[in-house]
């Protein structure tokens, strides 16, 4: 916990928030393309991209992204998988990175 602490009173917190605002960026860019993928390839009777490989990107901080995609292109909007379970995943999400700010100052 101290060489964390350490690390982020050395002026390195800007350069960590920017790395982690570039991973979300990255996910939630892959976690929409694949929702856009999934449904096009649902449309066109080809192979799908497999819920738990949506599922997975969702927990790993594509969750929000992938939410507003699939709502804007109407796309497993009657699945209670994803509709309930996306939120679910984005709540926990919040909690961990508010307790991360708490504990860690991050942001």
């Amino acid at each position: 916990m101290n060489m964390i602490r350490d690390f982020l009173n050395n002026g390195s917190d800007l350069r960590l928030t920017g790395i982690f605002l570039a991973v979300f960026a990255v996910i939630s860019a892959i976690a929409s393309i694949l929702t856009i993928v999934d449904k096009a390839r649902a449309q066109n009777r080809e192979w799908r991209i497999p819920e738990n490989t949506l599922l997975i990107t969702a927990a790993l901080g594509g969750a929000p992204a992938m939410f507003l995609t699939m709502l804007v292109i109407r796309h497993k909007t009657k699945h209670r998988k994803f509709m309930v379970g996306l939120p679910i995943i984005i709540l926990f999400q919040m909690i961990i990175l508010l307790w991360c700010n708490y504990r860690f100052h991050l942001f």
